[in-house]
């Protein structure tokens, strides 16, 4: 039989310190006229910043 999975201090402990990111996708056009994209992680409290920081 299968064990049943215990919500134990270990289990919520883990929950709360799980990150929550968000990918931002940033278009760039090069200079003969084509798009280049890049992409980068950042946690979701510092998307705002990160948003600032690009533009």
């Amino acid at each position: 039989m299968a064990k049943k999975q215990s919500f134990g201090d270990k289990v919520l402990k883990r929950r709360q310190e799980r990150k929550v990111m968000a990918k931002i996708i940033v278009a760039e056009k090069k200079p003969n006229g084509s798009f280049r994209f890049r992409e980068k992680m950042v946690p979701q409290q510092d998307v705002q910043a990160e948003l600032k920081a690009v533009t």
